[in-house]
């Protein structure tokens, strides 16, 4: 009955795929026959929830070929159908112990064709929530099978451009597997670095909401063989113009964790992140990460007054080998130009010349001096203001919405419900 009702070929998708797909815009496709669906999917479920029921008698009939009938339904554009779906396999996983490599192996093949070939897929979300809490019950030590699943599939994930409709699924099982084993978190953050969005600030933001994750449960031995990478890339993010990017990882100096971890490498640490710390202290466009600047900075000098006094010495002294480097640049440029003045065709191309100026701003003494006073005064000032102040977000454009489909969403009954109460996850 269920195979007759409910496996059957879905519809070309009507929404847009990729990136222009916006979940919280662009309003789900629902199934028409939704009604007579539903009464076969409580059906199926209460059927597999019975006490009664058999998993040896029922493996003749719930095969592999119906699981793979099953997982081709994931596709389907309708929240309410996947939210079934997601429940009736993830029990099927449980009961039915010879059918979980196979599971994950199909499962894997979604993967891998939503990756490399199609970048479509509605019900990725569904499946990778359903491998969040498989992942919760892998054995110790991991099997080198979940080991490169994390690797070649959960890694490889991150690069899709609809990135935003599966993050925190995403990001839950990244994690899960990094409190398994430690020893993933080097790889882990490697890919991720790998990677990391160059032009989509919005899916960089994410890259820093799982990042600061990972951090929560890293060890501070591992920690130690990504810091260099890790901390070169924060503080790229830290001198984007992007003020949500900037805003993000400059949030990093208000976890705890994170801190002590800093401050155990701080060495390492502080030598990478002084250069765009101080540089957008003044050029940045937004006063929010100015302030946000300045907490760090004050940080970083009660952490080690020395080791700040030697970054910002340091520091002004490579802004003084770049102010004579050019400068030597310039002067040679000058005597290219004095050959070219000697040139019978000079003047004949000499109004068309435009001169450029390659001179950089050095920090003085004083600018030094300057940045320790202010980063006492606004520092505290730049906390106080973004307590006050809600962080700004991207504002979505206000579309009419089809009445029907919100109705039908929230009148949704959600498949959870009609388990039973003692039943545990796996």
């Amino acid at each position: 009955m269920f195979s007759v009702n409910l496996f059957r070929t879905l519809p070309p998708s009507s929404n847009p795929t990729g990136a222009e797909f916006d979940p919280e815009e662009d309003e789900p496709t629902l199934e028409a026959a939704w009604p007579h669906l539903q009464l076969v999917y409580e059906f199926f479920l209460r059927f597999l929830e019975s006490p009664d029921f058999q998993p040896n008698v029922a493996k003749k009939y719930i095969d592999q070929k119906f699981v793979l009938s099953l997982l081709e339904l994931f596709d389907s554009e309708d929240p309410r159908e996947r939210d079934f779906l997601k429940t009736i396999l993830h029990r099927i996983y449980g009961k039915f112990l010879g059918l979980r490599a196979y599971i994950r192996r199909q499962i894997n093949n979604i993967f891998y064709r939503f990756i490399y070939e199609t970048e479509h897929h509605n019900g990725i979300a569904e499946l990778l929530e359903i491998l969040g809490s498989i992942i919760n019950g892998f054995a110790l030590p991991l099997k080198e099978e979940h080991k490169m699943f994390l690797i070649r599939v959960l890694l490889p994930l991150h690069k899709v451009k609809s990135l935003s409709v599966y993050h925190p699924q995403l990001a839950y099982c990244v994690v899960q597997f990094l409190e398994k084993d430690s020893s993933l978190t080097e790889p882990v953050i490697m890919g991720l670095l790998k990677f990391w969005p160059k032009t989509h600030s919005p899916k960089e933001v994410m890259f820093l909401n799982e990042l600061e994750e990972i951090l929560d449960v890293i060890e501070s031995s591992e920690f130690v063989k990504v810091q260099e990478p890790l901390f070169r890339q924060l503080a790229k993010c830290v001198s984007s113009p992007h003020f949500q990017v900037a805003e993000r990882a400059l949030y990093y100096w208000n976890n705890e964790y994170i801190m002590s971890l800093i401050s155990d490498n701080a060495a390492k640490i502080l030598p990478i992140m002084f250069p765009a710390l101080y540089k957008n202290s003044k050029s940045h466009w937004n006063k929010t990460i100015h302030g946000l600047i300045y907490n760090a900075l004050k940080l970083f000098m009660e952490m080690n007054q020395k080791l700040f006094d030697d970054c910002t010495q340091q520091y002004k002294a490579e802004k003084q080998k770049e102010k004579y480097k050019l400068k030597e640049r310039e002067e040679i440029w000058h005597k290219i130009e004095e050959l070219a003045r000697q040139n019978p065709q000079y003047l004949l191309y000499s109004d068309a010349v435009a001169v450029y100026s390659m001179e950089t701003e050095t920090p003085t003494a004083e600018d030094i001096q300057l940045l320790k006073k202010t980063v006492e005064t606004e520092a505290s000032q730049g906390v106080k203001d973004l307590r006050k102040e809600k962080v700004l977000m991207r504002r979505k454009s206000e579309l009419p919405q089809d009445v029907y489909t919100i109705k039908a969403l929230e009148a949704h009954k959600r498949a959870e419900e009609y388990l039973t109460a003692n039943q545990e996850a796996l």
